[in-house]
Parts: structure tokens; sequence; C-alpha cells
């Protein structure tokens, strides 16, 4: 029996790893998973890391050593980070290199507290870029309206960018808009553009979290609205992330990007984010098997990838059901659900959870800092 991941590799789709720790490194884990051909990424977030930090013993040799030479909690963060990214893009190399830079990439966030301030967020990208120093990095730029101009000027300045926390259709194609005018600023000052690689990260799972919960109290309310909304349950996401699919087939087929991509222009991939089932009425693989699209990557936390492994099924998704998407928003709207509302309110949810798992990460690095003792 063929693995479904090699045939989700034959069908065009890669998997990243949505999960980084020093235990997962150290342990050998990660790199058996890259040389099972299981991952050829790396996606990391503030929640990962906070995770990792909080709930382990592993980074508090670390924490005492930084914290005796005077580094204060977000300094400390910092250095952490930098070594697991380092670790894991070095992992990744080989994939990177074997690849052309199509995959082998690591992604590592900018402090979400940035999201509405592109002054600090590009500033940040830059310094995060500088001291990571691996070709197969991805900087994680929050998909704000405000984000948008750090992203084009991390593409100018050469940066591979992960535009992440996308829900919204529209704001993905702001996104990519944002990637194409950074490119057309690099050609513009004489700079190559084929060693650019950007993904967009788009959200699934959270979408049928929140519009489930409008559709079942109108059916919860009964009457005639009650059964279409029923037939609904579940749709919102998966119909919204081929929509977005939809554009992006779209937009490779423009003038504009056609001159970029002869140039040497890469296209700037999406990626499907959220991608664990938060409903256990749905199958753990829905988000996987459901979005199985050419030229598109997956990012899966370990128990969704070993679900996948063990009982996923990888079949294409055809062009009827790739049109059938464009009914599911029309449908909502006639039962009065905004999927514009919706995602304004994940997207700002989304930065608002990121930020306070940073708070929470820096806060637990502190918590740590006094086993370290007096600086000697």
């Amino acid at each position: 029996m063929t693995n479904p991941i090699t045939k989700l590799r034959r069908l065009g789709q890669s998997v990243w790893l949505d999960d980084l720790s020093r235990g997962l490194i150290t342990s050998g884990e990660l790199a058996r998973m890259v040389r099972r051909g299981e991952v050829t990424g790396v996606t990391s977030n503030p929640t990962i890391f906070e995770q990792a930090v909080a709930r382990s013993d592993d980074y508090l040799p670390d924490i005492i050593r930084l914290s005796r030479s005077g580094l204060g909690p977000g300094e400390i963060y910092e250095a952490l980070v930098i070594e697991d990214i380092r670790a894991a893009a070095d992992l990744l190399r080989p994939v990177y290199e074997a690849t052309g830079g199509a995959d082998g990439y690591v992604s590592l966030e900018v402090d979400p507290g940035l999201a509405y301030d592109p002054a600090g967020t590009i500033a940040q990208a830059l310094r995060l870029w500088r001291r990571v120093d691996r070709p197969n990095l991805m900087i994680k730029i929050p998909g704000t309206r405000p984000g948008m101009a750090a992203i084009t000027e991390a593409v100018a300045a050469g940066i591979n960018v992960n535009v992440t926390l996308l829900f919204a259709v529209d704001r993905y194609l702001e996104a990519a808009d944002a990637y194409l005018r950074g490119l057309e600023r690099r050609l513009a000052a004489g700079e190559p553009v084929d060693r650019v690689a950007s993904v967009a990260s788009f959200f699934v799972s959270r979408v049928d979290t929140k519009v489930d919960r409008r559709l079942q109290a109108l059916m919860g309310a009964g009457g005639e609205a009650a059964a279409r909304a029923g037939g609904l349950l579940g749709r919102a996401a998966v119909a919204n992330a081929r929509l977005a699919y939809r554009r992006y087939l779209e937009l490779i087929e423009s003038p504009r990007f056609r001159r970029l991509e002869g140039r040497g222009a890469r296209r700037q991939r999406l990626l499907w984010a959220s991608t664990s089932t938060k409903n256990p009425n749905y199958s753990d693989v829905k988000y996987v098997e459901e979005l199985v699209l050419p030229e598109t990557v997956t990012t899966l936390p370990r128990p969704t990838l070993r679900a996948f492994l063990d009982h996923g099924r990888a079949e294409p998704v055809g062009p009827e059901a790739l049109a059938e998407a464009e009914r599911v928003p029309v449908a909502l709207a006639e039962l009065g659900i905004d999927l514009g509302q919706v995602m304004a309110e994940l997207e700002a949810e989304g930065v608002a959870a990121f930020r306070r798992s940073f708070e929470a990460l820096i806060g637990a690095v502190a918590e740590r800092q006094p086993l370290a003792g007096p600086v000697s």
C-alpha cells in the first residue's frame, strides 16, 4: 500500500510539520521524519514555542547560562528560538537543495504584538533574518492589513516570507499583491528574484468552529432555515480554502505574474494551516483529505500527521468540487451569516491568541530565571 504522504507528494502537495521544540531536534525524531520523507518543512508559532518551553526542562540549562550572562527574558527567548530554528534549518537544508528551494523551509514568527505595526515588524524581520542566517528560513508575518506593507518590504529585502493568520479570501489576495509588489521592487532595483520564496498560510478548521456555532443556533431555532443550516455544517472552512485556491489559479495566469515568472519569480504557494480537526464529529483528517491540491503545502501537527499516515486517503480535489465551493458563501449569506464578519473576528482573535502565547512564553522564561542565581 502506498504511503499516503508519498501520494500527496506525487499529486504536487508538500507536507510540513506544524511543531518545533528542542526535544524534537535532540531526540533525532525530526531527522527521522525528514529521512522517511514524512515532512519537507517545519512551521512554528508562539503557541508552539510557549508549550515547548513551559512544559519541559529541555531549555533550562540554556536559560540558566544565558541568565547568568545578564540577558533578560526576551533576549533569552530569542537566543533559544534561534538555536532551534538554525538546527531545524540545517536538518532540512538537503531538502532545500534537492528541491531547488521549493521545500526545506523552517518558519519563525515575529512578535505578534507587532501585527499592526509595520515598521516594528520589518525591523524585527530583518534582525531575525540576519541572526538566523540560513537561506531556508521563512519569517512569519501576520497578514493583517497593516502587515501588508511589512510583507512587501521584507520580500523587497530578499527575505523569504510566510504570511500567516489569513482567513479571508480577499485578505489572501492582498497578501499575494504584497508579495508581487516586493518582487517588482527587487527587479526595479536590479536585484534577483529567483531565490525569494513565500507561502500564504490560510487557516482552515477555525472557520468551521465559528461558522458552525452560527449554524447550530439557526438549527436550534427550528423552521425552514434549520434544515438548510444543518446541510452546511462543516462545509464553510473547506469551501473558503478552495475559493482561495481558485483565486491562486487565476493569479498565476495573470499577465502581471507571468512577467515576474519570466524573470525567475517563484509562485507564492497557499499553505493550509490550522489543519487539526476541532470537532470530534468530523474525521480527524478532514482538513487534509479535502484540500489535496497541486502546488500547495499542508502543515500538520504531529497527531494529525500520525492519523493521516495511519488511515488518510490522498485523492485529488476535482474541478467540480472547486466550482461547488462558490455556492457555500452564497448559501450562508442567505441564512444571514456574514463571512466577512466571521473572517474579521477570526483574524483579531488569532492575533490576540498568538500575542497571549508570546507573553506567556516570555513569562515562562522569566519564571525560570531565578533558578539561575546571581550573575558571577
